[in-house]
């Protein structure tokens, strides 16, 4: 390990970028050199970091030369557009964007439970899908347990999840009604204050949508369960921060409530909900601005004796996005 590293965050103005930078003083990464990358609209805009101000910088193909590491918080097409220049330099790109996720050779990786395949990369990484994240850690040390057979989740995800725009429209939306004024939308495809939108993400096909496929495809990877089937509905609702996961899962033998309870409390960056101000359950107040996952409501599964229920939340834009990158940094260092 060395003294310290020089570490680029591309995409550093947005909700998840900024979410990096706190993350990096938090978690006591030693910092040589930080540089913030975003688009020519934020260049000059100004950051702190350990006591100082960092100014942004527009991000180009010469951006990331002597970076050790460069943290990514941009959209695909940017993602795909700079990964090669980031490879060229020599960085690690660890990268937020599904633009890699599936792609061979590149590892998609939570640190709790496959951190190993991060130190076998060829330049790229990839942060799984909040939902995906949060989904996994809170079932992963029943995993441990017994092999996972299936997954039928539904997720209830917070405004944030869609950046800084969603944040504000919900706001916006919020103050309207207040007023007796009548909402607009623009991010969202209806209005989400007083609503909740079951369709998250792009049409594929086959009745399901790009966000809930994420669930399976990534999972397979993650798990290294490749004949792993899981079912999802995703579904935003009109909380600022933090998702929310109803989790039915079938294992290969039969997992007692105080066995999973067990496992679960005992498996790292999770925390079993018993007897939370008189509550055996989360809430997304509960777990945002923070990095566990919290896991309360297990529940024997009345339909299939090998299967659980539990109901889990976390805050999507740490433990989801910035914190999980920032960990696996961490890790390779």
């Amino acid at each position: 390990m060395k003294n310290g590293y020089n570490i680029a965050v591309l995409g550093a103005t947005g909700v998840v970028g900024r979410q990096m930078i706190d993350a990096l003083e938090e978690y006591k990464i030693p910092v040589a050199k930080l540089v913030l990358l975003a688009s020519a609209s934020s260049e000059g805009k100004k950051s702190p970091f350990n006591g100082k101000e960092i100014t942004v910088k527009k991000a180009d193909e010469n951006s990331f030369n002597g970076m050790d590491f460069v943290l990514g918080a941009v959209e695909n097409a940017q993602a795909k557009y700079f990964a090669p220049h980031i490879v060229k330099s020599g960085a690690v790109f660890i990268d937020n964007s599904s633009a890699f996720r599936m792609d061979d050779g590149v590892p998609l990786v939570i640190p709790e439970i496959n951190g190993e395949d991060a130190k076998t990369n060829s330049g790229i990484i990839s942060n799984p899908n909040c939902s995906t994240i949060i989904t996994l850690m809170a079932i992963a040390g029943l995993a441990a347990l017994s092999p996972v057979k299936s997954i039928i989740a539904s997720t209830y995800q917070a405004v944030s999840g869609a950046g800084k725009k969603g944040l504000e429209e919900l706001e916006s939306q919020i103050a309207a009604l207040s007023e007796g004024e009548k909402p607009v939308y623009s991010t969202f495809p209806h209005q989400i204050a007083m609503n909740v939108i079951p369709f998250i993400g792009k049409d594929t096909g086959n009745a399901y949508t790009s966000e809930e496929m994420k669930l399976q495809n990534e999972s397979r990877k993650i798990l290294h369960l490749p004949a792993l089937k899981a079912s999802c509905t995703c579904v935003r609702v009109p909380v600022m921060r933090s998702h929310s996961i109803s989790v039915a899962v079938r294992f290969e033998r039969k997992i007692t409530v105080s066995e999973a309870q067990k496992a679960i409390r005992d498996f790292p960056g999770c925390r079993l909900i018993e007897d939370y101000e008189g509550r055996c359950y989360p809430t997304p107040l509960d777990t945002s601005n923070q990095d566990l996952v919290w896991i309360g409501r297990i529940r024997e599964d009345l339909t299939d004796e090998n299967g659980l229920l539990l109901w889990c939340c976390g805050d999507q834009v740490r433990k989801g996005a910035a914190v999980n990158a920032v960990q696996i940094l961490q890790l390779l260092i």
